[in-house]
This record gives C-alpha cells, sequence and structure tokens, in this order.
C-alpha cells in the first residue's frame, strides 16, 4: 500500500480508522470551514486556485470532476474559468462539506471517495484536487482511479502543501501552520472543531511522504508528462496526463 503518511497515533489507531475520523472530523467542522480560509489564509486562495488551474491546463468548455472539494473553493473557480459551457462535478466524502457547497454553488456534487470515484470510465476533461491528497489511503489506488475517469489526453492537477525543505522555510510554516492557523481559527469561529481540523491539517503536512514519492505514484499509476510545479517553496502543483 502507498499510503500519503503513517498513522497519526494521536488521532486515530490505525489506517483503517483513518476513514471514519477524517470524515467525522470535517462533517463536525464543516459549517467554519469557508470562514477558515478567510481569516486565515487573508482572502488569497480564490485567486491562486484559479491560476493554478488555467496554468494547469483549464479551459472554457471543459467537463471537470473535483475531487474533495470540501464546500467548494476549487469547485467555485473551476466554473468561473468552464462556463458557459463547461460542467463541474464535486465529489467528497463528508456529507456536511457537501451540505456547505451546495448552499452557494450552482454545480453537481455527489458522496465519493479519491478510491471509488461515482463516475464513468472517460468522462472528464480535467481532474482536479485540492488540499486533500493528504487523507486518501492509497496514492496509486486513487491515482488509478483519477486516470480511469478522465477521458485519452485529459489533465490532472492536485494542489498541495508540501513540507518545505529548507530550514528557515520549515521553521515559518510551523509557526503558520501549526500555530498561528489553528489558533486564529478557534478565535474566528469560537469551535473546538474548528480547531482540531487546522490542527491535524499540520500534523498531515508534517507527516505526508516526499513530492518525488507523489510524483513516482502518478507514473506507477499510468500518467504521462508528470511534473511538478512550487511556489513559495510550500505551494505544489502536481500536474500530470492520462
Amino acid at each position: 500500500m502507498s499510503t500519503p503518511h503513517k498513522p497519526i497515533l494521536t488521532r486515530y489507531q490505525s489506517a483503517d480508522d483513518k476513514h471514519g475520523y477524517v470524515r467525522d472530523l470535517f462533517n463536525r467542522g464543516a459549517q467554519h470551514y469557508d470562514r477558515i480560509g478567510k481569516v486565515g489564509f487573508f482572502g488569497t486562495g480564490h485567486f491562486y486556485r484559479k491560476r493554478a488551474l488555467q496554468k494547469g491546463g483549464l479551459k472554457a468548455g471543459m467537463k471537470v470532476i473535483d475531487v474533495a472539494c470540501g464546500t467548494g473553493a476549487v469547485t467555485r473557480a473551476i466554473l468561473e474559468i468552464v462556463k458557459p459551457d463547461g460542467s463541474v462535478l464535486g465529489v467528497d466524502p463528508s456529507e456536511g462539506m457537501l451540505g456547505e457547497a451546495k448552499k452557494n454553488i450552482d454545480a453537481e456534487f455527489k458522496i465519493g471517495r479519491a478510491e471509488e470515484l461515482p463516475a464513468a470510465n472517460d468522462q472528464f476533461d480535467f481532474l482536479s484536487m485540492g488540499y486533500a491528497l493528504r487523507h486518501v489511503e492509497d496514492l496509486v489506488v486513487a491515482f488509478e482511479e483519477y486516470r480511469r475517469v478522465l477521458k485519452p489526453g485529459g489533465k490532472l492537477l492536485v494542489l498541495e502543501i508540501s513540507r518545505p525543505k529548507s530550514r528557515v522555510g520549515l521553521i515559518f510554516t510551523k509557526l503558520y501552520f501549526r500555530d498561528f492557523v489553528p489558533f486564529i481559527s478557534r478565535v474566528a469561529t469560537g469551535s473546538d472543531d474548528a480547531r482540531e481540523m487546522m490542527d491535524y491539517y499540520w500534523e498531515t503536512i508534517d507527516a505526508c511522504v516526499p513530492p518525488d514519492d507523489i510524483l513516482e505514484a502518478l507514473k506507477k499509476a499510468g500518467f504521462k508528462n508528470v511534473n511538478r510545479r512550487v511556489e513559495l517553496g510550500i505551494f505544489s502543483e502536481y500536474r500530470a496526463e492520462k
């Protein structure tokens, strides 16, 4: 099994428990997620997501699947690019997160996991995943599923936050993601669930396998033109083609 990280024993006791823990955590914190994104990341996320999607090859008229869409932050950016003739299907295992997405986004949403997408073969021009790769159970299985639902020539873009290589970068990243974001999330929402979500966010970043392992898993799943673009030493854009 090609897991994105070892079990985080302070949260759950085995890999089998991970899916249930993550789903419950995001169900509990769903109502606070968009507020955390705006307060913790100073409202810059939408601009970055839209630019990354365009650089990744997303164009007007495309049919897209947004995996682990959450409350729809990436979905919203996709719609701005592909409309009026394109479409997007948002997929997430959390009923709570999809409930929030449906409130404000005019798109199709379905319950589903990365390893078992609710879609037919060769259906989409583009597949996106935003900041959720650390939550899958098996990288290769998930990537094989991504390849299955893409049309021949279809493009993949996975956005993720990576543990920086430099000592200074790591110190800054820890201060921001480990300390500041969970703290401000609790202050802004008054929710212990929101703080737990952001504590876990950092823990999975810190424990995640190196980027080279993710690139290798994409190749093993059968993708071509596999590459990684990095901004500020931590924002990774994994791109590939079927």
